[in-house]
């Protein structure tokens, strides 16, 4: 049996990410977790955030039950570096040369929000940006951290909430958790809005 709500509705995040797993349960809530399946594709000419909004709203519609009064949740997030999109890298040589390039720079990280009512059909959709400043990095630092945190399913090719701090100057945001893929100041605010009460 699925845990729901105090109010009946169910809690549904809309993602394979663990790290957002880890994240939605600091609230406390009874949520399930659920795969979406969604083309990532950028559109032609499609900023960051524009694409991590509607890329959000996409996930959260894309496990949206057709019975069940829900919540779901959908985020999604990109990383910018003097303008270019960077994804995740993969692997340990593409890590490297991302975050060669982040040395002594700023990238901006974007993440897209959608909490869907599947009962009323609302959606509260938001952009969270936070800028990291890299330290200047050499190969050495930057590869042994990579072999360390073998962080190449992130994008931006670290992980703040690990060994990941040691490569940056200073962090520029107002909510450290959408930094790591999911903004919960944010959503807590949206729950809210939804008449669900998070404290």
């Amino acid at each position: 049996m699925t845990a729901t709500l105090p109010d009946g509705r169910h809690l549904i995040l809309a993602s394979t990410s663990p790290f957002r797993r880890e994240l939605l349960a600091r609230l406390d809530l009874p949520f399930t977790v659920q795969a979406p399946d969604v083309d990532e594709t950028r559109h032609p000419d499609e900023d960051a955030p524009t694409l991590v909004a509607r890329l959000a709203e996409r996930k959260a519609l894309a496990v949206a039950p057709h019975r069940l009064p829900a919540l779901v949740i959908g985020s999604d997030q990109a990383a910018v570096l003097d303008g270019e999109i960077i994804g995740k890298p993969g692997d340990h040589e593409r890590a490297m040369a991302q975050l060669q390039r982040a040395s002594g720079q700023a990238v901006l990280f974007h993440t897209g929000l959608c909490l869907l009512d599947t009962a009323s059909g609302q959606r509260q959709i938001a952009v969270e940006t936070f800028r990291v400043v890299f330290r200047s990095l050499t190969s050495t630092m930057i590869d042994r951290y990579l072999q360390r945190e073998r962080p190449y399913h992130c994008a931006g090719s670290f992980k703040s909430e690990g060994l990941g701090i040691a490569l940056f100057e200073r962090l520029e945001g107002d909510d450290p958790t959408g930094l790591i893929g999911l903004p919960l100041i944010r959503l807590t605010r949206m729950l809210e809005a939804a008449g669900v009460a998070v404290l």
